[in-house]
């Protein structure tokens, strides 16, 4: 009995059906220039359960915005306007 390797090859998925949702930034969409650190509402879409600032291949924000949103989040945190972490 011998393996054929052509089968292992078959059973895969064609990268082709695979479809990568491509993502716009939510500050360059809405024309947004200024990331306010006392705009929580805004500010906590990109914050995780844990307090966590989100990445951006989670959030999908370029990467000047993303820069600007960390020091807005850090900001906000220093303010006690958002909490470090969740209880």
């Amino acid at each position: 009995m011998s393996y054929d390797r052509g089968d292992k090859d078959s059973n895969k998925k064609s990268s082709s059906n695979f479809k990568r949702r491509v993502r716009k930034c939510f500050f360059c969409t809405n024309d947004i220039n200024y990331i306010d650190y006392k705009d929580t509402r805004t500010l906590r879409k990109f914050v995780s359960d844990k307090g966590k600032i989100l990445p951006r291949r989670i959030t999908g924000v370029c990467a000047k915005h993303q820069r600007m949103l960390a020091e807005s989040v850090k900001r906000s945190r220093e303010a006690a306007l958002i909490p470090y972490t969740k209880d």
